[in-house]
C-alpha cells in the first residue's frame, strides 16, 4: 500500500489542497451569482414580474449556500497559514497580511453585513434601500475577491517590501497593488 503521506509538510499540502479545492469552487460561484441576484431584483423591482422575484429568490438561495461555504473554507485556509505554514508567515506576515485583513475586516464584513440585511429585509426594508444591500453585497464580494487577488499576486511577484532581519516589512503599497500580476 502506498502511503498517502510521508512528511507532516505532505500532510500539510494535502490538508491546504483539499481546502482550496472546494474553496476555488464556491468562490467563484459566489462572485457570479451576486451581481446576477442583483440585476434579476433591479428587474424584478422596476417591472414588478413576479417571475423575476421567484428567480431573484432562487438564485439568492444559491447565492447564500455558496457564500456560506466559501467563509467556511477561507477561515480555515488562514487559520492554515498560520498553522501548517507558521514559518512562512512569520516571514511575510507583515506584508502579506495586510491585504488579508483588509479583505476581512473591510470587504468581508461589508459582504457580510449587506447579505444578512438582504436576506432579513425583505418584508423589513423599503424596496429601494433592500435592492441596494444586495448591490453593495455584490460590491463587497468583489471587493473580496481584488484583495485576495493582491494578496496572491505578491505571492507571485514579491514587490513593495523591504527585509529587516528575519522579516519583511511593509514598503511601497502602490508598488504591491500595481505589480503585472495584480488586477489593478
Amino acid at each position: 500500500m502506498i502511503p498517502l503521506a510521508s512528511t507532516t509538510v505532505d500532510l500539510a499540502r494535502i490538508q491546504f489542497a483539499t481546502t482550496s479545492i472546494y474553496h476555488f469552487l464556491f468562490v467563484p460561484l459566489t462572485l457570479g451569482l451576486a451581481p446576477l441576484v442583483a440585476v434579476m431584483q433591479t428587474i424584478w423591482h422596476r417591472g414588478h414580474d413576479d417571475a423575476w422575484l421567484r428567480l431573484t429568490r432562487f438564485f439568492g438561495t444559491l447565492l447564500l449556500i455558496n457564500f456560506a461555504i466559501g467563509v467556511a473554507t477561507g477561515l480555515v485556509q488562514e487559520f492554515q497559514f498560520g498553522m501548517n505554514w507558521s514559518v512562512y508567515s512569520n516571514y511575510v506576515g507583515g506584508v502579506f497580511g495586510a491585504p488579508l485583513a483588509i479583505e476581512g475586516l473591510a470587504a468581508f464584513f461589508l459582504e457580510a453585513t449587506f447579505l444578512g440585511l438582504w436576506i432579513f429585509g425583505w418584508d423589513r426594508l423599503s424596496p429601494r434601500v433592500h435592492l441596494a444591500t444586495i448591490w453593495l453585497a455584490a460590491l463587497g464580494t468583489w471587493l473580496s475577491a481584488f484583495f485576495i487577488l493582491v494578496a496572491n499576486s505578491w505571492m507571485q511577484h514579491p514587490v513593495g517590501y523591504k527585509v529587516s532581519g528575519r522579516c519583511s516589512r511593509t514598503g511601497s503599497r502602490c508598488a504591491r497593488i500595481s505589480t503585472r500580476f495584480s488586477p489593478a
